[in-house]
């Protein structure tokens, strides 16, 4: 071992495997930063003096004498208001040139917030999609993923909530995004003229994968930065999460560790968990609200992936294509979320719950005329009237496409309850009845 400006070298390896090497070095921290050959990488493991770092870039071509640099700290963003309206990659540098950010330099990773400095969510965060503001509304301070099928246009719902959201700043982490979506979204946010509120963390396909664990970290310490600190509404998106554990597999496997379920690390749910756990309300009014896309392999929902997440999130919102309208909706039997019922009819028009659910049982009850249809039975017609709302309400209100205000899908439902049904078989108190029934 030798020491430079502070820096300790080493130059015998010990193991080299696909993803990581192994040395004997004391002194050293868990996440350090290091150098192997000129390439970066970072402390996974330390037992005793036996460190093991994961080579980013992965590891062909290094030697055992390859010389590794220790940088004495975890990786860090450099967080100001300056970071707004810029494309970083997962190292927290500038993506395409450009200075880089002045501001303090902070540890990625670190702990959640405090549960003694929380408070209990109550604040609406708007998207403009019906499917999601009046059936499965969502709170600040909420986390919950997207699941949907990996040909499902998640990343354009997502653009689509990061310029319809009421929020301060809206963060984005993007890990396994082709060249394509980047350009997409970066396009969209240009286009729109919203960069100046919009942070973005960039991992493509060109890029090692094990680059996007980084990702995740380096969002949340800017979302931190500006909900802790500035007091601000903050919303972070965060697609895809299915390549992130992805990622967190090939590099658990590469250091031969046993498998779990799925061939997913043992460690998943504690990985998911240190990020989703982030979502918070603050007393100063800041909040961090967490959106993620995990998409499912061949529609299956008990993968380890959506499996583990659907027990740390607070519900979900399931993406499918709707085969009346061809149009994809947010289903309304497979979505929800679990804190809606701290805004609605609270924050929003007092019509909105009993709206809500007369929606959800009359598109149910579309759903049994199709299937008395798909197995031959005669339809009443009551069947016939419920399948014609169920494919207005799917195209006036579930499409993702629909960007309308909340009052607006309210008064929408009301016109369509109207139009097919009487007031009887909506069964919504009367009081309510009388002052919003669109004759």
């Amino acid at each position: 071992m030798t020491t430079r400006a502070f820096q300790k070298v080493y130059t015998k390896i010990d193991n080299i495997t696909k993803a990581t090497i192994t040395l004997r070095a004391s002194g050293v921290g868990n996440d350090e930063l290091a150098t192997v050959g000129g390439r970066l990488a970072q402390v996974v493991k330390i037992m005793g003096e036996n460190v093991t770092l994961q080579v980013f870039s992965g590891t062909e071509g290094l030697a055992t004498d390859s010389e590794v640099v220790f940088h004495g700290e975890p990786p860090k963003l450099r967080v100001s208001d300056a970071l707004a309206g810029r494309f970083f990659n997962a190292y927290g540098q500038p993506l395409e040139g450009g200075e880089l950010t002045e501001g303090e330099a902070r540890e990625i990773g670190g702990p959640t917030v405090n549960p003694f400095r929380r408070i209990q969510p109550s604040e609406l965060i708007a998207t403009g999609i019906a499917g999601i503001d009046l059936n499965n509304t969502i709170v600040s301070g909420q986390k919950i993923p997207f699941f949907a099928d990996p040909d499902q246009p998640y990343n354009a719902v997502m653009a689509n909530v990061a310029l319809r959201a009421k929020a301060d700043k809206i963060i984005l982490g993007g890990m396994g995004l082709t060249n394509d979506d980047f350009l997409y979204f970066k396009h969209v946010f240009e286009n729109a003229g919203a960069l100046d509120r919009i942070v973005s963390f960039v991992n493509t396909t060109d890029n090692p994968p094990v680059e996007r664990l980084l990702v995740p970290d380096m969002a949340l310490t800017a979302a931190e930065y500006f909900a802790v600190d500035k007091g601000e509404k903050v919303l972070v998106l965060l697609t895809d999460m299915t390549l992130y554990a992805d990622a967190l597999a090939i590099v658990s496997n590469r250091m031969d560790q046993i498998p779990s379920k799925d061939s997913m690390p043992g460690s998943l749910y504690s990985d998911l968990a240190k990020i989703y756990e982030k979502a918070v309300q603050l007393p100063n009014g800041g909040s961090i609200t967490i959106i993620a896309v995990t998409t499912l392999s061949g529609g299956d929902i008990t993968h380890a992936i959506p499996d583990n997440t659907g027990y740390i999130t607070e519900g979900q919102l399931f993406l499918r294509n709707d085969s009346d309208t061809g149009k994809v909706i947010v289903d309304p039997f497979r979505s929800l979320s679990r804190l809606k019922q701290l805004v609605i009819g609270k924050k929003t028009r007092e019509d909105h719950p009993q709206v809500m659910n007369a929606c959800v049982r009359l598109y149910a009850d579309a759903a049994n005329a199709k299937t008395k249809l798909e197995n031959g039975f005669d339809l009443s017609d009551y069947d016939e009237r419920s399948l014609s709302f169920a494919k207005d309400y799917s195209e006036k209100l579930l499409a993702i496409d629909v960007n309308i205000d909340i009052d607006q899908m309210l008064d929408t439902a009301w016109q369509l309850f109207a139009k097919y049904f009487s007031k009887e078989e909506v069964a919504i108190k009367q009081a309510l009845i009388d002052k919003y029934w669109k004759a």
